[in-house]
């Protein structure tokens, strides 16, 4: 087929569940993106929150290749060296002991739920099966992740969701108490809420979950999806705070852009998942494994995790610079290359209006809901490229400021 697409295709061709900006990028390297007409953009997007070295790094590029002439896919019929190298190096590097590969965030999720449950069960007994997580949480799209996520809009019109879940207050350690009890099989938690708008968790908040968990017997699991592999400044966020989950989630980041997940437990969990509890067609696929192993790899070096930290000060200092002038955010906020700017009550709700005009400007950025700006960039993106990627913010909230 030698036709060149263009965007009223995706309306013509696609089913209408996003609504993609209307440009087309066509080419990427490090922290700068080209669409069709040519135009240069410099990315602060990074695929949310996917895209932890750039566009087409030679680390991730060099492992595609070299996976790509071996070996493709086994099915779990049989393992692989890549599958095998990529959690033991994970096991290595956390708190770890098994780890269950899977192709993307929510079914990495949606394994740690089941898991969770399981466990449950099987020491227990089927009444302990409640899941308690967190109003604007967001953990997947499956239907068991997406009620177990605090945002109602998510799961209504699809039918009765799955019972036993009960949502709490974010960071309102009282609000938890009044749901926990010997029925609880697992707290939910990401240490930093992501769409529910770049919230990090306190440290008295998430030591007092793992003191819950601990004292009713249930699991505490990190939603890291979105914080793990150096996206937080270690390389994952539970690092941060020095608390360690029973099971931890991961992908976007993981895989640098090329889909892949993982749920990572102890060896006293995971016995829970014997063999035909739980599954994943492409989980563990060696050419997903060897561009995540690489990825962590290089990730998960004191240059790289620093360069986060610094990167992040950076972020921080234009941002406030901008704010000086212009008065447009209340707060802003996260952790490491994970960023948000919340509106100011005089620009409530108009976060959204910021993307189109940063695109005129030859930005790529996101929200997290329509209040809050949203920064996911390359954990390695140039310094330069943050100048200009910020001057060329500034021009869009200009245009914003001067609109309203």
């Amino acid at each position: 087929m030698s036709y060149t697409p263009n965007r009223q295709d995706f309306d013509h061709y696609m089913a209408p569940n996003y609504s993609p900006q209307q440009i087309i990028p066509v080419r990427g390297e490090g922290s700068r993106l080209w669409d069709q007409q040519g135009r240069e953009y410099i990315d602060f997007a990074g695929g949310i929150a996917v895209n932890s070295l750039g566009h087409c790094h030679p680390v991730l590029v060099n492992a595609l290749k070299e996976q790509s002439e071996k070996l493709w896919h086994l099915s779990n019929v049989f393992t692989n060296e890549p599958a095998l190298k990529l959690a033991k190096t994970l096991t290595e590097r956390t708190f770890a002991d098994k780890v269950f590969l899977c192709s993307s965030g929510g079914e990495a999720n949606e394994a740690a739920l089941k898991l969770a449950r399981r466990w449950a069960v099987d020491h227990h007994g089927e009444h302990k099966d409640k899941i308690i997580s967190f109003y604007q949480s967001f953990h997947g799209r499956t239907f068991f992740t997406v009620s177990v996520g605090g945002q109602p809009k998510y799961s209504q019109g699809f039918g009765p969701i799955p019972g036993g879940i009960l949502h709490a207050n974010f960071n309102d350690l009282e609000s938890v108490r009044k749901l926990v009890g010997d029925d609880t099989c697992a707290i939910m938690v990401e240490p930093m809420q992501g769409e529910g708008g770049i919230v990090p968790a306190t440290q008295a908040f998430l030591q007092g979950l793992r003191d819950l968990c601990d004292e009713h017997n249930a699991l505490l699991i990190f939603d890291e999806v979105q914080t793990g592999v150096g996206r937080s400044g270690e390389l994952y966020a539970y690092k941060n705070f020095g608390i360690t989950p029973d099971i931890l989630t991961s992908a976007k980041s993981l895989g640098g852009g090329f889909p892949v997940g993982a749920t990572l437990t102890t060896d006293a969990i995971a016995k829970s998942l014997a063999i035909g509890t739980h599954g994943s067609t492409y989980g563990g696929n060696a050419l997903a494994s060897a561009v995540a192993l690489a990825a962590v790899e290089f990730i998960d070096t004191p240059d790289v995790l620093e360069g986060v930290k610094h990167r992040h000060d950076l972020f921080r200092e234009h941002l406030e610079t901008i704010n000086r002038k212009h008065g447009v955010f209340k707060e802003i906020r996260g952790m490491g290359l994970l960023m948000g700017a919340q509106m100011s009550d005089a620009y409530e709700g108009r976060a959204k209006d910021i993307l189109p005009l940063a695109i005129e400007e030859g930005l790529m950025a996101l929200i997290a809901g329509p209040n809050v700006l949203r920064m996911a960039p390359s954990l390695v993106i140039p310094e330069a490229d943050i100048v200009e990627g910020m001057a060329r913010l500034e021009r869009a909230i200009e245009r914003l400021v001067a609109s309203a």
